[in-house]
């Protein structure tokens, strides 16, 4: 893994409490800014499933009360 290219939404603003996320090739990187060395990797495809599947509300029951 080469030197990576951290990115965090632009509406974190100065926020230090966010998720960041980089890329090399295939593979994508996310952690928390305030955690870094607690690095999740996951694939382009896997990723692009599981926000398809976060916007459609099917991980909606784990935050309800």
């Amino acid at each position: 893994m080469e030197q990576l290219n951290w990115q965090k939404s632009s509406f974190s603003g100065t926020n230090t409490n966010c998720l960041e996320i980089a890329s090399d090739g295939e593979l994508v990187y996310l952690r928390e800014s305030d955690d870094p060395p607690h690095i999740v990797t996951t694939t382009r495809p896997k990723l692009a499933a599981w926000l398809h599947s976060a916007k459609a509300g099917e991980f909606d029951h784990f935050t309800e009360a």
